[in-house]
């Protein structure tokens, strides 16, 4: 199993704002069959260090998380994201 974690801070960080990403984030999951878990999360606790949200999703193989990353879905959120954010880390890992 591989786990993506994938944080996500943006210029805009209102509450508005967070939920139309986590919406367009949640869609993925019913277009994308690779996905065997997804979730996202909305920070809570505001400080300066801490991210606005996060996203974590488990693929059964290397492949299928290639896989979502090239799906044509996947990307069109990507470009929003990209659009938005001021800074991403992503973290891949087995187990």
């Amino acid at each position: 199993m591989i786990t993506h974690v994938v944080m996500f801070r943006f210029e805009d960080n209102s509450p508005e704002h967070l939920e139309t990403v986590k919406r367009k984030l949640m869609a993925l999951p019913s277009v994308i069959s690779e996905i065997q878990h997804y979730e996202v999360g909305i920070n809570v606790v505001q400080a300066d260090r801490n991210y606005d949200m996060v996203l974590i999703s488990k693929f059964n193989t290397l492949e299928d998380l290639q896989a979502y990353g090239v799906h044509p879905a996947h990307k069109e959120v990507l470009a929003y994201i990209r659009d938005t954010a001021t800074s991403v880390a992503v973290v891949d890992y087995e187990g």
